[in-house]
């Protein structure tokens, strides 16, 4: 029986984990299940673990209002140390780049501890870009045990580094599996007519006879001049365009707040919602026409539902959905952000092209394999 500890704070995490923490539950003789959040995101994560009625044995609660990384890596830190003496497992399981997931890893290294790393590998090989989560991952790299990478190129990555290959297996990245999940939930026409009905209701919102384009922009790097930059290319595209509607669920930070409110909170075509639980987002993917987003995990999911992805950032981790042509990169300026998303717009060829239903970050089984790699590796 493996003795396994999953920890991670965010919704992001959360989503990536589910499908392996489900899976690793139906395996009673094998694995001896326990999950610690540090809530590193409260609001969001919680909205997760309802969904995939993931109920954890230990809730840190770190998060504080306007709270720095200093913040949480020290708050997350102690409060780590204590479970781990308590559960003593025999491997630790984190994902991604968080705080939350290098913290983990510290913290499970310093008690000499198993690592197990799901979605490793991936770089921009820019060390403030994103910021922290490309150093948050690669000091993650640095002291794991079992990485499991979602494509070649991650592999490759970690060999490059002098990872030792016997380490690294190709599975995957598990939010294909997520994504999936919730997808099969909501073909029922019955659901289709629950979520219009919601988006009239709650703001007003049609999808009849307005392409659809959703925002997602978020990231700690932009914040400042480049938050500006872009909120004034969105404006620009609803002012050029009244048959479109963009719709933007905000996250909750104040440096995205401000500028959002500031900039764009009187453009008739543009719908300012709060942040949508997962269920009702995987719904409004599916219902847009493209998306723009800065999210990492958007640019693996979009694919699976044949929508054009362009990345607000200036780096991506992920460069095998431009390749394949399924993402775009276009920076943070206003005038690359409105006249690559006019392209879409008005180029039906270039928009066909990029909405084929290809996704190089995973199949949906992902979970599956993780989980036979682990129970080979007891």
């Amino acid at each position: 029986m493996i003795k396994t500890l999953f920890i991670f704070g965010t919704r992001p995490e959360a989503i990536k984990l589910a499908p392996v923490i489900i899976k690793s539950k139906k395996y009673h003789d094998k694995f001896r299940v326990r999950i610690c959040v540090t809530a590193q995101h409260r609001q969001m994560l919680d909205q997760v673990l309802n969904i995939f009625k993931i109920k954890p044995d230990y809730d840190l609660n770190i998060m504080q209002e306007n709270q720095s990384l200093f913040d949480t890596t020290a708050n997350s830190l102690r409060q780590i140390e204590r479970v781990l003496k308590k559960e003593n497992p025999d491997m630790v399981i984190v994902q991604g780049d968080t705080t939350t997931t290098f913290v983990s890893s510290l913290a499970a290294f310093y008690s000499k501890i198993k690592i197990a790393h799901i979605e490793a590998g991936l770089r921009t090989n820019n060390k403030f870009n994103p910021f922290p989560e490309e150093i948050n991952r690669r000091l993650t790299d640095c002291i794991a045990d079992l990485y499991f990478v979602p494509t070649e190129r991650a592999k490759n990555n970690l060999i490059a580094e002098g990872v030792d290959k016997n380490k690294i297996y190709l599975t995957g990245n598990t939010v294909v599996d997520a994504l999936l999940m919730i997808v099969r939930r909501q073909r029922p026409r019955n659901v289709q007519e629950y979520y219009n009905r919601f988006f009239m209701k709650n703001y007003g919102i049609s999808f009849n006879n307005k392409r659809t384009i959703l925002v997602t922009i978020h990231r700690r790097e932009s914040f400042g001049k480049d938050f500006e930059n872009i909120c004034l290319g969105l404006k620009k595209i609803a002012e050029m365009n009244e048959s479109v509607q963009i719709i933007y669920p905000v996250h909750l930070n104040p440096n995205v707040q401000k500028p959002v409110k500031k900039i764009l909170s009187n453009c008739k075509n543009i719908f300012l919602l709060e942040p949508l639980d997962y269920l009702t987002f995987v719904w409004l993917m599916n219902k847009s026409y493209l998306i723009l987003t800065d999210s990492g995990g958007i640019q693996e999911e979009a694919p699976s539902l044949g929508k054009p992805v362009l990345v607000i950032r200036k780096t991506t981790e992920r460069p095998e959905g431009v390749e394949a042509g399924v993402a775009k990169l276009v920076g943070v300026e206003s005038e690359s952000i409105y006249s690559e998303t006019m392209r879409l717009l008005t180029e039906n060829k270039l928009y066909q092209k990029m909405s084929r239903s290809v996704n190089p970050y995973g199949d949906g089984r992902a979970a599956d394999r993780i989980i036979e790699i682990l129970i080979a590796n007891d």
